[in-house]
């Protein structure tokens, strides 16, 4: 069982930076494509991020393409969101994710496990 739990959200100012942390009590993460979803109120959860088991591969949404940086430390068994010159528009829960690898990083909600989420706000 894979049990995912997301710190490091709050307050930021728009452009600052924030680093969300996603971190798993259970099984080891290292096989596992992770991603990084988020959920604005009264919106659709959205694609941000994902990256590949090993960490060679990454993709990301183009709205945060430039400004945000997913990572992993597979020894450590966590999953980072380094997000820089935020903006209003990134204001919202943010959901790690995994799944067993296929081959392609998905972009789409098709994750078999979730956290709960952290809450990001930002000032103007």
């Amino acid at each position: 069982q894979v049990q995912l739990v997301e710190s490091g959200g709050g307050l930021a100012q728009a452009g600052g930076s924030l680093r969300l942390s996603c971190t798993s009590s259970g099984r080891t993460l290292r096989i596992y494509t992770m991603a990084w979803f988020r959920q604005a109120p009264g919106k659709e959860r959205e694609f941000v991020a994902a990256i590949s088991g090993g960490g060679s591969s990454t993709k990301y949404a183009d709205s945060v393409k430039g400004r945000f940086t997913i990572s992993r430390d597979n020894a450590k068994n966590t999953l980072f969101l380094q997000m820089d010159r935020l903006e209003s528009e990134d204001a919202a829960v943010y959901f790690c994710a995994a799944r067993a690898p296929t081959g392609v990083l998905i972009t789409t909600a098709n994750y078999n496990y979730w956290g709960q989420g952290t809450q990001v706000t930002v000032s103007s």
